[in-house]
Parts: structure tokens; C-alpha cells; sequence
């Protein structure tokens, strides 16, 4: 086993699970951490690693969020940048996200820790096509910008792709899926694919579907994204 294989297989994240949260690398997320268990998460997190396992319920599972209810077995973990305790004990944190894992397991928890942890396994990028994924990224970018002009033009110049440019291709797609503020199953099979070129992919067909539902058309006249 090589050193970064065992590396993946040892890792223990804190898990915090959400209904309609995805949390992804290179965002910021803010929380508002009231209950118990993961105020108690909060502080341990503070006083060791500072970092957090976010993950997402599944849809089907939202109704036992007051228990142990079913993941997506990949999330992403947070370093836990900012963190402010107020007097009621509720505490505001800031989870910057930094890297994708999948959940090996989550061994039982001793009765005076309230919330789960699992072993984790990180999750390594295929690399892509460059010249495939500029493309891509080229026409996601004029969908994203035509979209914003339809639907909001006051705050085209505040949003727009424009805004995103200087972006490494992975924080690009990243964030521009927190802007676009999709359901949480979408965010979560973005988190999912397998690379930026993959995203992409998948979000030039979303930002089509929004496009055509409004009666976007293309320059030549059609309704096509690809």
C-alpha cells in the first residue's frame, strides 16, 4: 500500500449531515450550528484538525433528520475557517471546502459523542481533455451569461460569467453551481461526477433546460446547447 493509499484509508472525518446543503471545494459555506450535537462537533472540530465532513441526506430521509438518517455516500470536507460563539451557545462558523471523499464506514460512537464520525476515503480527479473542458467551459459561460441577462439583468455585471473568469476551471464550475443555487440533488451529482469535464457536461444540460424554458434560442435560431 502506498503512503497516500494508506493516508485515504486512515482519515476520520466528524460528520454533519444537511438536507439541503452540498458543500464543494474551493466555496465557502456558511453555518448556523444550534443543535447539540453539533455544537458539541463545533468545538471538538475547533480543538483538534479543524475540519468537517459535510454531507447531504438523502431526499427520501429528510423526515429523521432528528436521528441517524441515510447519506450520500460522498461529500466534501471543510476546514473550519471563522467560527463565532454567541451567548445562547449557538455558534456561526465559516467551512471552506477543500477536497471530495467517499465514506468507507462509520464505526459505532462511544455514548458521550452525539454525532457521527466516519472513515473516509479521498476522491482523486480523472484528469480531462484540456482543450475539451476550454470549450466546454466557453460555451457554459455564454449560457450562464445569457440566462442571468433573461432572468436578471440588474445584476448581470454583479454575477455574470465575467465575474468568475480568472477561475481555475474546477472552482469556476463550483461556484458557479452555488450561484445558480440548484436543488440539492443536483448539487449532489455534480459533487459526484468524475472530473471538471464531466461537470461541465452536466452543467451546460441544466443551464439548456433553464434557457429553453424561458424560450432562449440560440444565435442560428435553434433551441440546441450541444
Amino acid at each position: 500500500m502506498s503512503a497516500r493509499d494508506e493516508a485515504d484509508a486512515g482519515r476520520t472525518l466528524p460528520l454533519f449531515p444537511l438536507a439541503t446543503v452540498v458543500l464543494f471545494p474551493g466555496v465557502d459555506c456558511p453555518l448556523h450550528v444550534f443543535e447539540p450535537r453539533y455544537r458539541q462537533l463545533t468545538r471538538d472540530a475547533r480543538a483538534g484538525a479543524g475540519r468537517i465532513g459535510m454531507v447531504t441526506v438523502r431526499p427520501e430521509h429528510i423526515g429523521d433528520m432528528a436521528g441517524d438518517p441515510p447519506v450520500f455516500p460522498i461529500g466534501c470536507m471543510g476546514d473550519l475557517i471563522r467560527s463565532e460563539d454567541l451567548s445562547d451557545g449557538r455558534i456561526n462558523v465559516v467551512l471552506h471546502g477543500t477536497a471530495r471523499f467517499r465514506i468507507r464506514d462509520e464505526p459505532a460512537r462511544p455514548p458521550d459523542r452525539l454525532y457521527r464520525m466516519a472513515r473516509v476515503e479521498d476522491l482523486h480527479e480523472t484528469p480531462d481533455d484540456s482543450a475539451e473542458v476550454a470549450r466546454r467551459r466557453g460555451r457554459v459561460a455564454a449560457a450562464f451569461e445569457r440566462l442571468v441577462r433573461s432572468v436578471a439583468p440588474e445584476r448581470a455585471e454583479r454575477i455574470g460569467p465575467q465575474r468568475i473568469a480568472a477561475l481555475d476551471d474546477p472552482t469556476f464550475v463550483f461556484v458557479l453551481v452555488q450561484i445558480l443555487n440548484l436543488p440539492p440533488v443536483e448539487r449532489q451529482s455534480l459533487l459526484e461526477a468524475n472530473g471538471v469535464g464531466e461537470r461541465l457536461g452536466a452543467l451546460e444540460s441544466i443551464l439548456g433546460f433553464q434557457l429553453a424554458a424561458l424560450g432562449q434560442r440560440n444565435g442560428d435560431g435553434s433551441d440546441r446547447v450541444h
